[in-house]
């Protein structure tokens, strides 16, 4: 090995001059004479301080994870501030997603399984105050549904978790922006008389809108359609309410952010 060593280390030294030896006709400057501006200046301005409030973890039981994900992304490429909730409540019940049926013997806590997606890091719903953020972020999923209200059994007579509603109505009176995806715009419909939020297209088109009748139950409880609603800083899309591609769904969750953080600059 010594002599493997004697041999590569000329070698590997030589390389590492031809490397970093200034280019001809390029004078070397010392550090005093690069601008440090870029990268020593003022502070970077902080970014929205944003809720992002999950709903358990799971399509059919709970947060949808994709949703999830995408509004994660958008919103780190957008500077915001993160943090994520969750009610310390039992689950509605729980999903078996291999066969789309309830598992009868089991039972979840939804601030438990929401901590799957927030890598552990995670706040009970309780503490989350409207006065300590800049906006607040409702991913989909059935558990918008079925753990954060009763839409899922009762309809447009649904009620609401206290506490969601209680993040809502702190909000939307403090004039902060609330971004809604897939089907949670319905707790924004119960909750905010008179909002204006989209859930998708009202007739199916062959499929493509498999859960049409929803928009009905919006408009039973008085709100109207709109994807964005900047009297009372309300934003929606649709997500997986629409059959379509992945990257489709991405794009329209990264279009509602862009507007939230926008609305919350404001």
């Amino acid at each position: 090995m010594a002599a493997v060593r004697a041999l590569v280390a000329p070698r590997l030294a030589a390389a590492a001059a031809s490397t970093f030896a200034p280019l001809p006709g390029l004078r070397p400057r010392g550090p005093a004479s690069y601008p440090r501006a870029a990268f020593h200046g003022s502070a970077p301005r902080p970014g929205p301080r944003v809720a992002l409030v999950l709903s358990g973890c799971g399509v059919y039981d709970g947060t949808e994870l994709h949703e999830a994900s995408a509004v994660l992304v958008h919103l780190s490429r957008g500077g915001a501030e993160v943090q994520i909730f969750a009610p310390n409540i039992p689950q509605m019940h729980v999903i078996d997603h291999t066969k789309g049926q309830p598992s009868e013997s089991e039972t979840r806590n939804v601030l438990t399984e929401s901590a799957r997606i927030a890598r552990g890091k995670i706040t009970d719903l309780a503490q989350l105050s409207a006065a300590n953020h800049d906006a607040a972020i409702f991913p989909g999923g059935f558990g918008a549904a079925k753990n954060l209200s009763t839409f899922a059994v009762d309809g447009k007579d649904c009620k609401v978790n206290k506490d969601v509603e209680r993040v809502l109505k702190d909000f939307h009176k403090a004039g902060k922006p609330i971004g809604l995806c897939c089907i949670a715009p319905v707790l924004a419909a119960r909750v905010l008389r008179g909002v204006e939020v989209t859930v998708g297209h009202e007739q199916e088109e062959g499929g493509r809108w498999p859960y049409a009748g929803t928009a009905e139950a919006v408009k039973a409880m008085g709100a109207k359609h709109s994807h964005v609603d900047r009297k009372n800083k309300v934003v929606s899309t649709p997500a997986f309410m629409c059959e379509t591609a992945l990257h489709h769904i991405h794009d329209g969750i990264g279009a509602m952010v862009t507007e939230v953080l926008e609305l919350a600059r404001k």
